[in-house]
């Protein structure tokens, strides 16, 4: 893709020398430290307790009591803090004038939406490496299960990359970012919560209806250590559906302005 390169590398400067950045990574992993200390301390009270009565020793857990209730809380905070990285992808764009120039340069409309979708995509990657000192801290308390903690940081990127594209296509909408921003995070709510829909169902067809589509009923099998290839095909879907619109939006904008 002719100029993906020039606009991935834009996207990421912009990101690195931007106050939003560094406010929402701020936020990030204070949320993700008090989140993980907390599911810790839980576990080292049950275990504290467990030492009085056999039967609750059999019943601990850290996959169940740390390993994914961490990651469940992670995926709500991204929810809260991902509209705020997607709002200015194209908004600030078209506030300031500059996508008129963008669209003049021999660069693809699809480099241009998936260069701006990767620069993001990579900011997210580097805040979920930020967790990662949590687990070598639980490999010396304990003895974490590795391969659930991959299957869990696969599920939580495919999320957050679903969550990235929405809020790419929320932002080609408008020239406000703060517009945007509560675009993609209404819609985001909306197929957060779609799923409980489903709990009042009264159809089995309309129940599994709102749960496939509801963006949190495919992450909790990874959270359990699953990796099944519908949840991934789901996520993938959801991903080239909103870059397809988005496409869409930056062509009608070349025509229309």
């Amino acid at each position: 893709m002719r100029g993906f390169w020039a606009v991935y590398k834009k996207e990421l400067y912009s990101f690195w020398s931007s106050p939003i950045f560094y406010v929402v990574a701020f936020v990030f992993f204070v949320l993700c430290g008090y989140f993980f200390y907390s599911d810790v301390a839980y576990y080292s009270m049950i275990s504290f307790r467990a030492m009085q009565n056999p039967f609750m020793a059999e019943q601990l857990n850290i996959t169940n009591m740390v390993i994914r209730p961490f990651f469940l809380d992670l995926s709500i905070v991204f929810l809260l803090l991902s509209p705020l990285l997607t709002m200015k992808l194209y908004a600030e764009e078209r506030k300031s004038g500059t996508i008129e120039l963008l669209l003049t340069y021999p660069i693809s409309d699809g480099a241009l939406v998936w260069a701006k979708f990767f620069g993001v995509v990579t900011i997210f990657l580097f805040l979920l490496v930020g967790t990662l000192p949590h687990f070598f801290v639980l490999e010396y308390l304990t003895d974490p299960n590795w391969l659930v903690i991959a299957a869990c940081y696969g599920g939580i990127l495919l999320m957050g990359a679903s969550f990235i594209s929405l809020g790419l296509f929320t932002s080609s909408l408008t020239q406000n970012q703060i517009i945007a921003a509560t675009l993609s995070f209404g819609a985001l709510l909306g197929f957060w919560i779609i799923s409980w829909m489903g709990s009042i169902a009264q159809s089995t067809t309309w129940k599994r209806f709102f749960e496939y589509f509801s963006i949190t009923h495919h992450v909790e099998p990874f959270t359990k250590g699953l990796v099944d290839v519908r949840h991934i095909v789901y996520y993938l879907l959801f991903v080239a559906f909103f870059i397809f619109l988005t496409r869409r939006r930056i062509d009608s904008y070349r025509w229309h302005g």
